[in-house]
């Protein structure tokens, strides 16, 4: 939502200061998705602010939701047309994680990516970032009227955490991204805290610096997949400018000002990036950075793009992934396999097409 359009509307019809807090808090924190039901303001203002600004930035398309429950993607449309998915993930029972978008498609064009093979279109605003959580906050209220099951199956129907890690590289469009963080943060409107929220980036060189300086408290995750940089600038073309030496150099000066853990994603390609050599790679990459105990891997199965577009990729079978796993404990570096989510809804990690 347009706050400063929304200040300017109060200001217009002479309402007090107080005002705008009541609305916000309606909004952003009781997940309110009408005017008519924001009952803490008059019927007068509701229909003035019904008749000149809209809640959400976009329209909502479509909604699928996985037969377990657990992922549910969405489908948005812009002022401009243009379109962009978000998901609602629930990978433990009562816990919620809004994975949302923060550019239209993505410049980084890395292969095995479905988002990168649509290409760039353009960077979404602050309020196109947040709008996303606020659509699943609403979503999930309407859930909890809407939901048949006994109260105490579902104890939460509120977001538990925010990741950065739909379309787009968000240190690419750090400004507006570093607003919708502020907004989340904001006890006055989502009220998120900071340790709630993760922001995955693939290296972007002076990025990570400023996402330190902004949001010491913030996750970072770093999306690496390969550990070896002829792998790497081959399905990630951004790693000819932000290649594993400077990630490497980057993270110890980060590591200098800050004892926060980084997530390593690493997606698990079969033939790829799943051998054994491949393993000890990543351990001395990740050893060689330093502080290597607080650096902890996820270890990712591939999802499938739409339709199969890009074939060429297929994930590591799970025998595989866990002797993976397995040398990487023995060198004693922290990991975990990452549930997969979204899957048949094509809402998984690097699914996301837009369509």
């Amino acid at each position: 939502m347009d706050i400063k359009k929304l200040e300017q509307i109060l200001k217009d019809n002479n309402q007090p200061k107080f005002r705008l807090e009541q609305i916000q808090k309606a909004i952003f924190q009781d997940g309110i998705s009408t005017w008519a039901k924001v009952t803490t303001i008059s019927k007068e203002l509701r229909e003035i602010l019904e008749k000149e600004i809209k809640i959400l930035s976009f329209d909502v398309e479509k909604v699928l939701v996985a037969k377990d429950g657990q992922s549910i993607k969405a489908l948005l449309k812009l002022i401009d047309s243009n379109r962009i998915e978000a998901v609602l993930l629930s990978p433990r029972k009562d816990t919620w994680t809004a994975c949302i978008s923060s550019q239209v498609g993505c410049p980084l064009g890395c292969a095995f990516c479905a988002t990168g093979k649509g290409g760039f279109k353009r960077n979404l605003t602050a309020k196109e970032i947040t709008d996303q959580v606020l659509f699943w906050k609403q979503y999930l209220k309407k859930f909890q009227i809407s939901i048949r099951q006994p109260a105490d199956k579902i104890k939460n129907y509120d977001i538990n955490n925010i990741v950065y890690m739909g379309m787009g590289e968000p240190f690419l469009n750090w400004e507006e991204v570093k607003k919708s963080v502020e907004n989340l943060i904001n006890p006055k409107m989502f009220e998120i805290g900071s340790r709630s929220i993760s922001i995955s980036t693939a290296g972007v060189q002076g990025g990570i610096e400023k996402f330190l300086e902004e949001f010491p408290q913030v996750n970072l995750a770093i999306s690496l997949h390969f550990a070896d940089n002829e792998m790497r600038s081959h399905y990630m073309p951004a790693n000819r400018a932000y290649d594993l030496e400077k990630i490497r150099e980057t993270l110890k000066d980060y590591f200098k000002k800050s004892k926060r853990k980084i997530f390593i994603e690493y997606i698990m390609f079969d033939g790829l990036n799943d051998s054994i050599e491949d393993a000890k790679k990543l351990v001395e990459y990740l050893n060689s950075i330093g502080n290597s105990y607080l650096l902890h891997v996820n270890l990712i199965s591939y999802n499938d793009s739409p339709a199969g577009e890009l074939g060429e990729f297929k994930s590591s079978s799970g025998n595989k992934i866990e002797k993976f796993k397995s040398h990487l404990l023995q060198n004693k570096i922290n990991v975990t396999v990452r549930k997969s989510l979204g899957q048949e809804i094509q809402g998984a990690c690097g699914q996301l097409a837009a369509h």
